[in-house]
């Protein structure tokens, strides 16, 4: 079983409410994550508990530099920002290091999978 794990409690929410579908990760990370697996999708910091938001079919999986990003893709990682200098700078928090925009990434996309029947335009939360 695989995981996409993030350190921050706010993204949480923002996993919860679909405004993040997406994780940006240094590296290609193609060897691990492939379209079509499905994954525990997790908030902790390492080496402690964790909570498990729920469990995600991984969508499209796709290797690029960072600088290739398009808002859209930044957007869909962190609702907060749209260019690539601020995803630098917000990598580099997260890995502890400096990030420069020919470093290459991954793009992970991904759904929530729901219990019970999706009926669109309607709130499946409630089932």
């Amino acid at each position: 079983m695989y995981a996409l794990n993030f350190y921050s409690p706010m993204v949480a929410d923002q996993l919860r409410t679909g405004r993040k579908s997406a994780t940006i990760r240094l590296g290609d990370k193609s060897g691990k994550y492939k379209k079509g697996m499905v994954v525990k999708v997790l908030c902790g910091n390492r080496y402690s508990a964790r909570e498990f938001v729920f469990d995600a079919v991984i969508d499209k999986v796709e290797v690029k530099t960072l600088g290739e990003l398009s808002p859209r893709e930044i957007e869909h990682d962190n609702p907060e920002i749209r260019r690539t200098d601020e995803m630098a700078m917000f990598l580099g928090q997260l890995y502890n290091r400096e990030v420069e925009a020919d470093e290459v990434v991954t793009v992970i996309r991904f759904s929530q999978i729901l219990s019970g029947p999706v009926v669109p335009g309607f709130d499946n939360e409630l089932f």
